[in-house]
């Protein structure tokens, strides 16, 4: 296949047109879902933004599991791995995060060391990463991997030179951080500055002074009210209206503003890596504050062990499980999946969920909103056989450091 033809096939991702379009083309709901789709069709996250150390005390993550999960920018499959479960199924709609969870997982295994996988992940502005992946990486890609990333982008370049600059700066997300720090710094303020705090004292004091009356400015405010202006943040029109919904219905603004507060405020900075690439568009340094999970040394070794119990799928979670036997699986993770779907969709993932899952199997998936999204949805035949664990859901949500969810959830199958 050639470069060209695989961005074509890419560009015509049926699977996840399918997934997002629920509207007539011509209607305003199906213009929005189809501007959203084409943004999302290409990178979205360099870096998933859910908190993996809460995802694997959710899960009460145990050597013997077999888990299923969306794949995203890969990071917490990783460190899942660290708990050495006996197997993980990565599913992802988008063969951009295939193609990058497929490179991390290959970077684990044939990088010579740790600090190899540091500098190429956790790193910016290291020029010796494309030597790297030449080196050592890109012979023990499958075909279509290598040549994603050997292969040339639109200006051009190879793919796998943005790991020589910052490949958090790119992708749909990292342009939306982007854009925000400008249009924070179009009203005076400039958002790298909330690295220079030393405790969560300063940090609650930046964070009022200077980030809070920004959601009061007109700009703000307008695009706020727009859901095409957060497709950016990974936000479909289905989630804007629920939180839109929290609000006064019209504008997001109060909602992104305590979002962000907690984010900003609720959690030292040198512990939330996620605060780091929102504010300081990087992680820490050493001496700065801590890594990701997965790029954390003591779980480097547990990682690279394990690296090959991982098949990662270009597959919607409903199709994979559906080639699955029975009591297959005992651990789900959805990411904010089901914040897109229809009843329908709902219905048919947790049929397929409850056929495969092994008894006293877990699921857990986050809400743009408070509630459980499945509550009410979901055929009571299918919803009697798992319980909600609400009260460890609301624990652990407050907990979670990337902080942009509304609601975390657990439900456990009937021994």
């Amino acid at each position: 296949m050639t470069d060209t033809a695989q961005d074509a096939g890419f560009r015509r991702n049926r699977k996840l047109k399918d997934a997002l379009l629920q509207h007539r083309a011509l209607s305003i709901d199906g213009l929005s879902e189809r501007l959203f789709g084409l943004l999302f069709s290409g990178m979205v996250y360099p870096q998933i933004w859910e908190d993996p150390e809460v995802d694997m005390k959710a899960m009460d993550l145990q050597p013997n599991h077999r888990i299923v999960t969306i794949g995203s920018g890969g990071c917490n499959v990783l460190a899942y791995l660290s708990k050495k479960p006996a197997r993980i199924d990565v599913v992802d709609l988008n063969p951009h995060h295939v193609a990058l969870n497929r490179l991390k997982l290959a970077s684990f295994r044939h990088l010579p060391s740790h600090s190899d996988v540091v500098r190429l992940f956790g790193c910016e502005n290291v020029r010796s990463n494309s030597q790297s992946y030449d080196l050592f990486v890109a012979a023990n890609l499958d075909p279509v991997t290598r040549q994603y990333w050997s292969g040339r982008n639109r200006r051009g370049q190879r793919r796998i030179n943005v790991l020589n600059r910052n490949i958090y700066k790119t992708g749909l997300l990292g342009r939306f951080i982007g854009l925000g720090h400008i249009i924070a710094r179009v009203h005076g303020v400039d958002l790298r500055q909330f690295a220079q705090v030393r405790s969560v004292r300063e940090q609650r004091q930046f964070f009022e002074d200077r980030i809070a009356p920004l959601f009061e400015k007109p700009l703000i405010r307008w695009l706020t009210s727009r859901k095409s202006s957060m497709f950016g943040l990974g936000i479909p029109p289905q989630q804007f209206d629920e939180l839109a919904s929290l609000a006064d219905g019209k504008s997001i603004a109060p909602v992104l503003r305590e979002r962000l507060e907690k984010l900003a405020c609720h959690f030292p900075l040198r512990e939330n890596y996620f605060a780091w690439q929102a504010f300081a568009r990087r992680y820490p340094s050493s001496n700065e504050g801590f890594m990701p999970t997965y790029l954390q040394a003591e779980n480097y070794a547990a990682i690279r062990e394990c690296a090959d119990r991982v098949t990662v799928h270009h597959a919607s979670f409903t199709e994979l499980l559906a080639g699955r036997p029975a009591a297959s699986a005992d651990r789900y993770v959805l990411l904010d999946a089901q914040d897109w779907m229809t009843d329908a969709q709902i219905n048919a993932l947790w049929t397929e969920v409850t056929r495969t899952a092994a008894p006293g199997a877990r699921v857990i998936f986050r809400t743009a909103a408070e509630k459980s999204v499945i509550e009410g949805r979901l055929s009571p035949a299918i919803r009697d056989q798992w319980s909600y664990l609400e009260a460890r859901s609301q624990e652990l949500n407050t907990l979670d450091r990337s902080a942009i969810y509304g609601g975390f959830h657990i439900y456990e199958k009937a021994a």
